[in-house]
């Protein structure tokens, strides 16, 4: 046996060299873990996820409201919109951005040469989305048990409230994915921020929408975020089971992005 054959066979301590990329749950993993962290360590995408939401919640319910409904404290109203809240800043706003400046420097572009697909990627930030609101779900909840929030819902919440973050999420994801593969970087920042703070003032989420005039009224309240805190307003706050027009709004939503994304995505 040759010297080069006695190097290259198995043995105790040897192993057999397996090229081949690693199993794609285990690409999208790795891949999640690093999205995660990079959006945790930066200042600014914290701020937008985490901060901001808790810091609202926690100077707004301050103020008395005595329009919205008999039994219905400042912290009741607040708690759902903050939520709703958190949602769009994660899943539109930040992936917006982040999404924009990794296509403006080439980072998608290397991505799709490696091994790990396009749909793992989108399964990656998906996840890391995902676990975000989880962390802010967490956070928010505290806050708002903390400052007296007392949710009347019915059992079924725990199944509802998930399926309207999950849709709500979703359909923010589709509009950030389509703003960030439409335009370039900067104009992407500018837009998110945009619709953030817009949506922020007529969503639903610090003030009721009973303040605008009707046809307004109806029209926000088929928006995402209108739709998102509206919703989740009736199950923790009203008792409701499935707000049928604002589930159906938000599914749309999520189809209609979902959809327009996966056509015009510009990876390059």
């Amino acid at each position: 046996m040759t010297s080069e054959s006695v190097a290259a066979a198995p043995g105790p301590g040897r192993f057999a060299p397996a090229p081949g990329a690693a199993p794609m749950r285990q690409m999208v993993s790795a891949q999640a873990a690093l999205e995660t962290k990079t959006l945790l360590r930066n200042g600014e995408q914290l701020t937008l996820t985490l901060v901001i939401p808790l810091l609202l919640l926690a100077a707004f319910s301050l103020e008395p409201l005595v329009s919205f409904g008999a039994g219905i404290t400042r912290i009741d109203f607040l708690t759902p919109g903050v939520i709703a809240l958190a949602v769009m800043s994660t899943a539109f706003t930040s992936q917006a951005i982040a999404t924009g400046f990794e296509r403006r420097y080439g980072v998608l572009k290397r991505l799709g040469a490696t091994p790990l697909s396009r749909s793992g990627l989108i399964a990656a930030k998906t996840a890391t989305v995902v676990a975000v609101e989880l962390l802010q779900a967490v956070l928010i909840i505290v806050l708002a048990a903390a400052l007296g929030w007392s949710p009347n819902a019915s059992p079924a919440a725990v199944v509802t409230v998930p399926l309207l973050v999950l849709l709500g999420t979703a359909a923010f994801s589709g509009l950030a994915l389509l703003m960030a593969g439409t335009l370039r970087a900067e104009a992407t920042l500018a837009a998110a921020n945009l619709v953030y703070v817009v949506l922020l003032g007529v969503g639903g989420v610090l003030f009721p929408l009973t303040k605008f005039p009707a046809g307004a009224r109806s029209f926000l309240e088929l928006l995402p975020t209108g739709a998102l805190s509206t919703a989740l307003r009736d199950v923790l706050a009203n008792g409701a089971v499935l707000p049928a027009k604002e589930t159906v709004a938000l599914l749309v939503w999520a189809v209609a992005g979902i959809t327009l994304a996966a056509r015009y995505f510009r990876w390059e």
